[in-house]
């Protein structure tokens, strides 16, 4: 009993995200009982769920990232769409230039310098958070605000188009392949950041900066440093976002790509059981939350929500989230569920009390009968 406690409350922080998501998939079954149908078109899945995996890839790689920021620093990143969209300028510039010869190495080789771009961005904002001190969101915000310009003027002021298989491929489908090519992607990505995180210390060191920055120190880990090197993982993910967003696309639009994600990245932290103000994380929650808020946004286009009003829908369902997650009320549920327990535990003691009693009482009148 008490291992299987313990596992339970080591899971406890996904309660909140897997009911919503609960809460999401009947309210689509009840739109149309075909909701988990999925068709076979042209050699690839499609249908909701493949569309789900699909269109949320970019926001689960973002997630991942802004979980690490969120638990060493104790702040956001919100800069990340305008990372992705600077970083992708670039691997987009450096395709284009290739002309009509891109080969898969061309494609690999400005992801890799996409990449280093994202790794460049990210220790500019980590230098700023780490050994300046500056909040993250105050230091996040230089680039929110000048990002897209600096895309902008990568792309020579024009919306440049990838006019090549290889790209086609990557942000739709590989010939023979039955599973859309970002869902692979996202997929791996998440693969090697669970080996990274069951490897390495890293979990350990962000979770200890997060609790105690000064503790940390005391033990031997340099809160600056791990602060820094979420920040560069940021940057990364951010890459890795823009890279996928600019080929499902097929052009780089750097005013709307990936635009405002940071809102989704932050709230699918939230959603997933972690606490914003850093300490202890959850990667898995995290992914939980990035996929629920795709079924929110589809599930609202399903029930002909206006797109404009998407937001305002979004907006109320943060507040009702936010509410339920406060610690005022995880104080009144906690105060509520431990006090069924003392009403359950005395109970019980009750019915073991009479029970003994009973026997007791059985147990003397058939001694008193053998006596006589």
């Amino acid at each position: 009993m008490p291992r299987i406690k313990a596992h339970f409350d080591r899971l406890s922080h996904l309660f909140l995200p897997l009911s919503v998501l609960v809460i999401l998939i009947v309210i689509n079954l009840i739109k149309g009982a075909d909701y988990f149908r999925i068709t076979m078109v042209n050699g690839a899945f499609y249908g909701n769920i493949p569309n789900i995996l699909f269109g949320a890839s970019e926001l689960v790689i973002l997630a991942i990232g802004m979980t690490l920021v969120t638990a060493a620093s104790r702040g956001q990143d919100i800069s990340i769409g305008e990372i992705g969209a600077i970083a992708s300028a670039i691997f987009v510039q450096y395709v284009l230039r290739a002309g009509s010869a891109v080969t898969l190495w061309t494609i690999l080789a400005g992801f890799l310098i996409s990449c280093v771009a994202g790794l460049l961005i990210g220790a500019f904002n980590g230098t700023l958070v780490s050994f300046f001190r500056v909040q993250p969101m105050v230091a996040t915000l230089i680039l929110f605000l000048g990002g897209r310009s600096i895309a902008f003027i990568i792309d020579g002021k024009v919306s440049p188009i990838l006019a090549n298989e290889i790209s086609n491929q990557i942000g739709t489908v590989i010939p023979g392949v039955p599973i859309q090519t970002p869902i692979i992607l996202t997929a791996v990505f998440i693969a090697v950041v669970v080996v990274v995180l069951k490897t390495t210390n890293l979990r350990l060191y962000v979770e200890a900066v997060g609790i105690n920055p000064n503790a940390a120190r005391l033990n031997g880990i340099d809160p600056k440093k791990i602060i820094f090197l979420t920040f560069l993982i940021m940057g990364v993910c951010s890459a890795v976002a823009g890279f996928i967003a600019v080929n499902k696309a097929g052009r780089h639009d750097s005013v709307n790509l990936l635009k405002f994600i940071m809102m989704d990245a932050i709230l699918a932290v939230a959603l997933g059981g972690n606490s914003l103000g850093g300490g202890k994380f959850s990667i898995t929650g995290s992914i939980i939350g990035a996929y629920t808020i795709e079924i929110l946004n589809r599930t609202l286009l399903r029930l002909e929500v206006n797109p404009e009003a998407i937001k305002a829908f979004k907006a109320v369902f943060i507040i009702i989230l936010m509410v339920i997650a406060s610690p005022v009320v995880r104080a009144f549920v906690r105060k509520v569920v431990d006090k069924a327990k003392t009403i359950v535990a005395a109970n019980s003691v009750r019915k073991t009390v009479g029970l003994n009693k009973a026997v007791f009482f059985i147990t003397d009148s058939s001694a008193g009968k053998k006596e006589e």
